[in-house]
């Protein structure tokens, strides 16, 4: 998910940069084609959206992978006490069986 919306906002400012750059006054080409006014106007709204998209997927992704560590780390935690909580209750039920011999 992080990925891709970094590609979603490199992609939007790779095509605003590219449309700004090749403006020469009246008329604009755009990976190699002349394009109107209409279009480059397309072309600006796409790129925004693209880049908004992106950003929104960007910390979407963000937030789940954090989540997942902070569960993730959680269930270490737990599975570890657990694991104590086991060990514990061995020593207790060996020391009970030597008692009774």
């Amino acid at each position: 998910m992080v990925v891709l919306g970094l590609i979603l906002i490199a992609a939007g400012a790779l095509a605003i940069v590219a449309a700004l750059g090749t403006a020469d006054g009246t008329s604009v080409e755009l990976l190699g084609t002349d394009v109107g006014a209409l279009a480059l106007f397309f072309i600006g709204v796409g790129s925004g959206v693209a880049i908004l998209f992106g950003y929104t997927v960007l910390k979407y992704g963000t937030k789940r992978s954090l989540r997942q560590r902070r569960e993730s780390k959680k269930l270490n935690e737990l599975s570890e006490k657990l694991d104590e909580r086991e060990a514990e209750r061995r020593r207790e039920d060996a020391e009970e069986s030597d008692r009774s011999i």
